[in-house]
């Protein structure tokens, strides 16, 4: 932005209308208000004086709030059609980002059938996976969508596989057919 367009936007400023005043805004160099805002100001009902022979209790002190009006057709027919719609594609939903842990990596054929041994004997419920890619095998373990239950998971597989390592890839979700 150059210097005379600058001066030439100060000017505008200058020459423009005053802001409005707002009422009680006073400042350096300021008058009082001029405008009234009374009428936008709330007006709450005067509680009732306690009387002086009975207590105050606390139904007597207390404001009722007004009830909520009752909801009207909040769900029509469109809405629940969209709802079935959206269940039945979240049934056929087969694979999420996740991550399986990674419990071996190698070339040793033995090796990752007796760390398989050991993976099903203390957990039985986890599915594990095993890929050959020549030379290497590698042996995965889980299904968890979550970085969370996949870090609890891994801590207790470190005890017999202390190289395992978290990978972020497709899980399966629906283990049923």
């Amino acid at each position: 932005m150059g210097w005379p367009l600058l001066g030439l936007l100060a000017g505008c400023a200058a020459s423009g209308p005053a802001a409005p005043r707002v009422a009680g805004a006073t400042g350096a160099g300021r008058g009082p208000a001029t405008e009234d805002l009374s009428r936008y100001r709330p007006v709450f009902p005067a509680l009732p004086a306690p009387t002086a022979a009975a207590p105050a209790t606390k139904a007597a002190t207390s404001i009722t709030k007004p009830a909520a009006p009752a909801p009207t057709n909040q769900v029509n027919a469109a809405l629940e059609q969209r709802l079935r719609d959206q269940a039945y594609v979240n049934q056929n939903i087969r694979y999420v980002n996740g991550f399986r842990i990674r419990a071996y990596l190698g070339m040793e054929r033995e090796q990752v059938m007796r760390i398989r041994r050991e993976l099903i004997s203390r957990y039985p419920d986890e599915t594990d996976y095993i890929t050959f890619k020549q030379p290497t095998y590698r042996l995965y373990i889980g299904d968890f969508a979550t970085r969370l239950d996949a870090v609890r998971a891994l801590n207790k597989v470190r005890a017999f596989a202390p190289r395992a390592e978290l990978e972020a890839m497709s899980v399966l979700i629906n283990k049923t057919p």
